[in-house]
C-alpha cells in the first residue's frame, strides 16, 4: 500500500493521495461512499488501477483504526 499512496507538502499540501497522480484518498473512498462502484471510479479516473482503490480504501482503514486514548492521571 506504501508505494501506492504518497504524502508529499509539495503535492495538494501533503492530502494523501494516490501515488504519481494528484487524486486524493478522500476523493476516491468518498466516490465509493456515496454508491459509486469500483468500476465507476475507474471510469471516471482513467489513471486509476483496481489495486489504487484497494489501496485509497486500506489506507483509509488504517487511518480510522488509529487513536489517541487519553491518559489518566490517579491522584
Amino acid at each position: 500500500m506504501a508505494a501506492r499512496i504518497s504524502i508529499d507538502h509539495r503535492i495538494m499540501g501533503g492530502v494523501p493521495c494516490v501515488a504519481g497522480t494528484r487524486i486524493p484518498v478522500a476523493t476516491v473512498v468518498g466516490l465509493l461512499g456515496q454508491g459509486f462502484s469500483v468500476d465507476d471510479v475507474l471510469a471516471d479516473y482513467s489513471t486509476l488501477t483496481r489495486e489504487d482503490v484497494l489501496a485509497a480504501l486500506q489506507f483509509a482503514a488504517n487511518a480510522v483504526d488509529e487513536r489517541e486514548l487519553p491518559l489518566r492521571l490517579t491522584a
